[in-house]
């Protein structure tokens, strides 16, 4: 089954030691793709490229290493949403205001309720806003044992 994947799950590839509880959860999704598709909203490259040059100004990834993850997610089964910008100030602003949410995780779960795709977060807000608006979790999560 495909899902929405949300860069706080796609991040944790490049450095899990900045999310150990969440590493598990990243793996499975990683996993996922072998046979799923991932869809993201067309701001997921800018939010990979700006944690990917502020991790390696503290020194927890190189650029060999970002090179190299960067090369990973071109390989891997994800699709980009060509509507997020359409859906910014309308459908997006609105789940932003009703959650509370910055416009950027807003995107995320605009695009999981258009898509009717369960949506793979380890933003906490954002996964108690998608629970509250009715996504789903990933089918991934069964092999993690946190299927509510």
């Amino acid at each position: 089954m495909s899902f929405v994947l949300d860069a706080s799950v796609a991040l944790l590839w490049l450095a899990p030691e900045t999310n150990p509880a969440g590493a598990d959860y990243a793996t499975a999704a990683l996993g996922a793709l072998t046979d799923s598709q991932a869809l993201v909203p067309s701001l997921f490259a800018l939010e990979i490229a700006n944690v990917v040059a502020k991790l390696e100004s503290r020194g927890i990834s190189t650029e060999a290493d970002s090179q190299r993850y960067i090369t990973l997610l071109g390989r891997l089964n994800i699709a980009v949403d060509q509507a997020t910008a359409a859906q910014a100030c309308g459908d997006t602003l609105s789940l932003a205001r009703r959650y509370k949410l910055s416009a950027y995780d807003a995107a995320y779960l605009e695009l999981a309720l258009r898509a009717g795709l369960p949506l793979a977060t380890l933003d906490a807000n954002l996964a108690k806003a998608a629970e509250i608006a009715g996504c789903q979790q990933p089918d991934f999560l069964k092999t993690l044992g946190n299927v509510s």
